[in-house]
């Protein structure tokens, strides 16, 4: 859960790539479709997003070790967490994912860049990535979880709207097929590193679908909590406007596009990770 818990975008989540073809397109379509994305990621606040994932990776290295290697990964294990959490270069690659999914949506694009580059998206923004960056402390977690608890027992409107708003963009599936694509990658990369020997991939495969049950439980408590926490101060009109987009297909867009991009740069991280925490627990560079 861990793993999900580093993959999760602030409103989004880590979920499979969008298996499409990329058309081909013409150099004036691929220059404009590039200031596109690089518009979305300007009112979307990418790069600030970047940064609060990057503390969460750094602070999830820190768990590990505390884990998995408790006498100490050593220098080389902390730098190689802060190399593999480098928000430039994360970014940098999202951004080349993201653009070559959506190259050919113009008008999605200026749907997406006009809904978050208003007064409210800008607000959603601010608020999604205040709450994320709150996350990385325990405690504010945990609250978050027992205020979610209260507000559907008391049956809060607004987790009915939250709710809406999971099953608008297919959250939950999308986070647990992440999670555990993520699971699998950082397996791999520790079965490779030679830190358990060799190990088949049929188990590893068994492994990690034996954690669906527990991976679905966390996330969906997760969701929730997140979210109750990040939307608390909208009001209920509010956050109809913000469900709407993402039933629109400008919002469905976006949505797809997202999944996949952090889909194809943190399977990597886990993989990336799973290699330097096999290395670590070996006391030795393979």
């Amino acid at each position: 859960m861990l793993l999900s818990r580093v993959a999760l975008a602030a409103f989004l989540a880590l979920g499979q790539p969008v298996l499409a073809e990329t058309p081909a397109v013409d150099p004036a379509a691929d220059s404009a479709a590039e200031v596109s994305v690089d518009r979305v990621a300007e009112v979307m606040r990418l790069g600030d997003l970047f940064e609060v994932l990057r503390e969460e990776g750094v602070a999830h290295g820190a768990e590990l070790q505390a884990d998995m290697f408790p006498s100490g990964g050593g220098a080389d294990w902390t730098a190689d967490v802060s190399d593999i959490y480098d928000a430039d270069r994360l970014q940098t690659a999202f951004l080349e994912a993201l653009r070559a999914r959506m190259s050919d949506q113009p008008e999605n694009m200026e749907a997406i860049i006009a809904f978050f580059g208003s007064d409210l998206g800008q607000r959603i923004v601010a608020l999604e990535i205040d709450a994320r960056r709150a996350f990385i402390d325990t405690a504010t977690e945990e609250a978050a979880r027992v205020a979610a608890d209260d507000a559907n027992a008391a049956k809060d409107p607004k987790v009915a709207l939250i709710r809406q708003m999971i099953e608008a963009g297919d959250l939950l599936e999308m986070n647990v097929a992440g999670a555990l694509s993520g699971s699998l990658a950082f397996m791999t990369g520790m079965s490779e590193s030679g830190a358990y020997g060799a190990i088949p991939q049929d188990q590893l495969l068994s492994d990690v679908w034996g954690q669906e049950e527990q991976v679905r439980t966390d996330t969906s408590t997760w969701l929730y909590a997140y979210l109750g926490l990040a939307y608390h101060p909208l009001t209920e009109a509010e956050l109809k406007s913000y469900i709407a987009f993402w039933e629109s297909p400008a919002g469905q867009a976006l949505n797809a596009g997202l999944f996949g991009a952090f889909d194809t740069v943190f399977r990597q991280v886990s993989l990336d990770l799973g290699r330097a925490a096999g290395r670590a627990m070996q006391g030795r560079d393979i």
